[in-house]
Order: structure tokens, then sequence, then C-alpha cells
């Protein structure tokens, strides 16, 4: 029953760290080395990454691009990683289009 407990305990640590982490289906997460606290500087970060990758990119206004077609909406969330913050980059499908 303990190994039950455990498992099951595991399963939902792991699920709940990738979900703050930004890691679901058909989301965009970029890791910049730099912090960016100015909000244009970040979105011509992201604009010139997704290029580097090879994407099509245009940014909409509002937290809003278009990559590849299709609608995403920016998000920033800051984490501890080993003690120091990292700014995450999430870019998730927008559904409401």
């Amino acid at each position: 029953m303990n190994v039950i407990i455990l498992l099951v305990t595991f399963c939902l640590i792991l699920l709940g760290f990738n979900w703050i982490m930004g890691y679901k289906k058909d989301h965009i997460v970029i890791d910049f080395d730099e912090r960016y606290r100015d909000y244009k500087k970040h979105v011509k970060a992201i604009h010139n990454e997704l290029v580097h990758q090879g994407k099509v990119v245009s940014y909409k206004g509002n937290r809003k691009f278009i990559i590849d077609g299709r609608p995403y909406i920016f998000v920033e969330k800051n984490v501890s990683m080993g003690g120091a913050p990292l700014q995450r980059t999430i870019l998730k499908p927008d559904k409401g289009r």
C-alpha cells in the first residue's frame, strides 16, 4: 500500500512540475541566457529566436504571435532552478481564435 501511495505522489509531483515548466502539447518553450525586463526587447528576442529556428513569425501585439500560421499567446514565468531564478518564455496555442 505504501508503494502505491509513493508512486501516486511521485506522478502528481512530476505532472505538477511539467505544468509549472510549461511542457504541454503544442507549447513552445524558450529559455534565454539573458533576463529581459524590457517587454519590447523580450518580444524582439522571441521573434529572433523563432526565426532562427526556421519558423515564420509575426507579432500582432498584446502578447499574440502568429507562428507558422497558428496563433499563440506569450506567457512569461519565473521559476527557481537550483536556487537561481529562470525566466521561462512559453508560447501556448491561442484557443480563443
